[in-house]
């Protein structure tokens, strides 16, 4: 460690020693080392050279320290810590709309169902021109400046002006900020015969109630098997995760365990007598190299007892359990305080002992081995081989969930000019336009997501017209690219027009034709291979 790194090592234990979370015994620095790191900084402070900003410094120290721990203790601004939790709290205070900006102006594409925005009949394809009597359009309005002129306590109000299609004056409304939710589940609907699908997006203080209320639709459509989709699931709460696979584990079955050097083991059941929402029927989960931590929770507990196939790539691998301790100006940390184990005690995480930038490397390592492509490049030492509390089937500890059916990744449709699309946001802006435009028409014709997904097609004037939006924000067309992604290119244009017309899972719906794990997964499901796999008989 070089010297100046060292200072902020050092130093940064001043702010840490004194200030903690609740929950368990602090022990405190000696004396002496106390007293010492407060003289270096006091002498910095009062003798060195040039002028110092002590709060930048310790800031900094911190970050730094907390850089040697671990890749998962981190430090937040107040401003970050409230922007991080909102995620997790399942909730913000707003006037409760989904926006692009889109040519210098918001739009509006979804009011959020129930929120004060709706309720006053704000609608998709609206045009918020004005803030407070301020103009807002054709200024170079960027996403922060709406959060913060739109977003404020619950109770006070702003004032808006609106430009709709059709209406010739500009509309005014005084909107009362509310609380805003945020959903955790983003689609939930049958995606073949007897089998629905929900994807979960983050582990949230709403996550499990949503997901009920996803099963209990689903089964009132008919549905017999479940796909459980926690691709892209960074995580959350360590709640949600044991409370989610509690709702499909039945009896008082261990669901995970933590440990920690100044925590006692702590035990996290299944509730006994109280059924879960799907403690019977077949079961996939859909997990990639993105899954993580509770994602890996839920996974890990399922495979750990037997209920169902992990299907995907091997996950993260992060088996940290962080809490959060508030320093005196109203920013905290979240500090590395326990590992947590699957119930035949696997713990999923992986090395990080080479430091945070190596341990950064390991999505690329994965890429350059051929992991992503195929599962016999993927090596556990005999150390990391559990068994399965049911089966005693073989299963993998230390670096992710290892899935029962692997699923390559699929790079058959890429190319730069795809990439290209996505990176520029080229075909967001197009369907967010062309509803604007047809939006009557379209549902006029097709007003169930359902006649939607059957009938329209992006015609070749369409295309064109993205191909010419793309030229414009500087992506030059590419014959050779576009020919290999055209059917990408469509599936995902006419996801997204669903996704304006109707409502987020009008998306996946459509999207999930390009989802190699989850045509997998039916394919499972529908052709008797799952029935091939030693699964607790009792679940089925």
């Amino acid at each position: 460690m070089n010297r100046m790194k060292l200072f902020f090592t050092m130093s940064a234990i001043i702010a840490l020693s004194v200030y903690g979370g609740e929950g368990y015994t602090q022990s405190t620095p000696s004396n002496a080392s106390a007293e010492k790191l407060s003289l270096l900084l006091s002498y910095i402070e009062n003798m060195y050279v040039d002028s110092v900003n002590s709060e930048e410094l310790v800031e900094k120290a911190i970050i730094h320290l907390l850089e040697e721990l671990d890749p998962h203790s981190t430090y937040f601004t107040e401003e970050e810590l409230r922007e991080a939790n909102e995620p997790l709290q399942g909730s913000f205070d707003g006037i409760g709309i989904q926006f692009n900006i889109l040519h210098d102006t918001i739009v509006v594409v979804e009011p959020i169902q129930g929120g004060p925005s709706e309720k006053l009949g704000i609608k998709a394809g609206d045009k918020i021109v004005e803030v407070e009597g301020l103009n807002m359009a054709g200024i170079g309005v960027k996403n922060n400046d709406v959060v913060s002129k739109l977003r404020g306590p619950k109770g006070t109000k702003v004032k808006v002006g609106i430009e709709r299609k059709g209406v010739k004056q500009i509309l005014h409304y005084e909107i009362t900020r509310d609380k805003i939710p945020i959903y955790s589940v983003d689609a939930s609907y049958m995606i073949a015969p007897s089998i629905g699908y929900i994807k979960v997006s983050r582990f949230a203080a709403t996550t499990v109630e949503e997901m009920k209320k996803g099963i209990n639709d689903l089964k009132s459509q008919g549905m017999k098997d479940l796909i459980l989709d926690l691709q892209d699931n960074g995580g959350g709460l360590l709640r949600a995760a044991f409370e989610m696979g509690d709702e499909f584990i039945s009896g008082d079955k261990l669901l995970v365990y933590t440990q920690g050097r100044s925590f006692p083991r702590e035990d996290y059941k299944a509730r006994k007598g109280i059924p879960g929402s799907f403690e019977r029927g077949r079961l996939i989960v859909l997990i990639d190299e993105s899954s993580a931590s509770a994602s890996e929770i839920v996974s890990g507990a399922i495979q750990d007892w037997d209920r169902g196939l992990i299907v995907g790539r091997r996950s993260f691998g992060k088996g940290l359990v962080q809490r959060p301790f508030q320093l005196t100006d109203g920013s905290a940390i979240r500090l590395t305080v326990q590992k947590y184990f699957t119930p035949a005690g696997r713990c999923i995480q992986k090395p990080y002992d080479e430091g945070k930038e190596d341990y950064a490397k390991d999505y690329e390592r994965r890429l350059q081995s051929g992991e992503f492509f195929s599962a016999d490049s993927i090596h556990f030492p005999d150390s990391l081989k559990f068994q399965t509390n049911i089966t005693k089937r073989t299963v993998y500890g230390g670096g992710g969930i290892m899935p029962d059916i692997f699923v390559p990744l699929d790079t058959s449709e890429n190319s730069r000019y795809f990439s290209d699309l996505l990176r520029t946001g080229v075909q967001n802006d197009w369907a967010l336009t062309f509803v604007n435009a047809h939006r009557e028409d379209l549902l006029k014709k097709m007003p169930k997501v359902e006649d939607f997904i059957r009938d329209f097609e992006i015609s070749e004037t369409e295309m064109k017209s993205i191909i010419e939006l793309a030229e414009i924000k500087k992506v030059p067309f590419d014959e050779k690219g576009f020919k290999n992604s055209e059917h990408a290119i469509r599936t995902r244009g006419k996801a997204l027009v669903a996704r304006n017309l109707y409502e987020n899972e009008a998306f996946f719906m459509i999207i999930n034709d390009l989802n190699p794990a989850a045509r997998r997964a039916v394919e499972v499901l529908q052709n008797g291979e799952f029935e091939k796999y030693s699964l607790d008989p009792k679940n089925k």
